[in-house]
């Protein structure tokens, strides 16, 4: 699939959706560029979403954004079993000002089951932490994110029951 909105901004789609697909006989990863790019690797200005995202509010299993969320994450705000950036949330948070998470490294403050910080696991660290919208938020995604899979079944679900109704 290879959607590209008619509408652009400064010469971009507002939207650009490119899946893989066989091409001439070999397989061709779906690379999509846009304002809102989804693809397996993505560079969307605003949204990006795909195996390798990037761009402001990057998703995908390697991002790199401003507000980074992904298997491994690298941003100004990241989230991930990896994260790195200025704040960090993760398995393995490293960051310039404040971490959390199994394994939590940070210049400044860090709170985990292993903090490395000049504030580690203290109350300078925990109210930092607690004052954060960031750290607010990243906590309650993490702790729900397991509900965010079941919706992805709807779309399995429902493609499984249109094929088998059409044999």
């Amino acid at each position: 699939m290879n959607y590209r909105s008619k509408a652009e901004l400064l010469g971009v789609p507002l939207v650009h959706i490119a899946t893989s697909r066989m091409k001439d006989g070999k397989y061709e990863r779906g690379k999509a560029v846009g304002w809102i790019a989804i693809g397996d690797i993505s560079f969307g200005i605003l949204l990006s979403l795909g195996g390798v995202a990037l761009g402001g509010v990057a998703v995908g299993g390697v991002s790199l954004g401003v507000i980074s969320i992904a298997g491994v994450a690298f941003g100004v705000a990241a989230i991930g079993g990896v994260a790195l950036g200025v704040v960090a949330l993760g398995g393995l948070a490293v960051s310039l000002y404040a971490s959390l998470g199994g394994l939590a490294i940070s210049a400044k403050y860090a709170m985990g089951g292993g903090a490395f910080a000049q504030h580690a696991n203290d109350s300078a660290a925990s109210d930092v932490m607690g004052k954060s919208l960031f750290f607010t938020i990243g906590e309650a995604v993490m702790r729900y994110s397991r509900w965010g899979l079941l919706l992805l079944l709807i779309p399995i679900i429902a493609n499984f029951r249109k094929k088998k109704g059409g044999e």
